[in-house]
């Protein structure tokens, strides 16, 4: 009777796995479906059929100035975190070691730029630098920038004091503390913090393309829109959705969670 118990419970979570599992794919099963079925009844420049839009995709993944397009959104993308990160990072360690400019950091610069929108920067930033890369990269920076503030500081509040005593008890230097001690714990809010930056910097991306790129995914929406090559745009919004939700789910998710388990305590 223990054995059967014991295989019971064995089974029992494999079975809710793959009812899971099935269940999920059934449902992309019937979005598929219906979407092949309102692209029978609307005109294809409004709704494409999923075939034509995975055609076009072939096409893209083949074509040279397609690719260029792409690697321009990475581009933007990868520099833009960089940037941000960095910014928001040493805005959030201000206060943490000049206390007297915690209430300017946390209740005025952190909250107008938690408030200021993505459009708001995009126009602020093709009027300031026209329609250029570095207009999309400063747009995307500037939205960017308060996710690393938010979660650095929290990072920074949440590093034990009796640990940072006892750390200067060994060293008086800053600098080899730093990257000692606080460095490494905060580990877990770094890479959580990037994630989370990944995937906002993509929504921001094609907003600040659409408008001030000359180049990038966002840029080839534009012109596809312009066109009424509803496929097209069809298709890069399948490929931004499968590249960020497996980026997400495969390397920074993972990525996230054995750094956690380091470093967790």
């Amino acid at each position: 009777m223990v054995d059967t118990g014991i295989a019971l419970a064995r089974e029992a979570p494999v079975r809710g796995w793959s009812a899971r599992n099935v269940a999920a794919h059934l449902f992309t099963v019937a979005c598929l479906a219906i979407w092949e079925g309102a692209s029978l009844v609307a005109p294809s420049y409004l709704l494409p059929g999923p075939v034509p839009v995975v055609q076009r995709l072939w096409v893209f993944v083949t074509s040279a100035r397609d690719l260029g397009h792409l690697g321009a959104s990475l581009f933007h993308v990868a520099t833009a975190i960089a940037i941000s990160f960095v910014i928001g990072t040493l805005l959030a360690l201000i206060p943490y070691y000049v206390p007297v400019l915690r209430f300017a950091i946390e209740r005025r610069i952190g909250p107008f730029l938690n408030a200021f929108s993505a459009i708001g920067w995009t126009l602020l930033s093709i009027m300031w630098f026209g329609v250029t890369p570095f207009t999309v990269i400063f747009a995307i920076s500037a939205v960017l920038v308060p996710f690393a503030l938010v979660n650095m500081t929290a990072g920074l509040n949440n590093i034990d004091a009796e640990m940072i005593e006892m750390a200067g008890s060994f060293t008086r230097k800053r600098s080899r503390m730093f990257a000692l001690v606080i460095v490494p714990s905060l580990y877990p809010f770094i890479f959580a913090t990037l994630r989370i930056m990944f995937g906002v910097a993509w929504k921001v991306t094609l907003t600040a393309e659409l408008f001030g790129g000359n180049s990038g995914l966002g840029y080839m929406i534009n012109l596809a829109r312009q066109e009424f090559d509803t496929t097209t745009i069809f298709a890069a919004i399948v490929l931004i959705i499968a590249f960020v939700h497996g980026m997400d789910r495969y390397v920074l998710g993972p990525l996230q969670q054995s750094v956690s388990r380091h470093y967790a305590g």
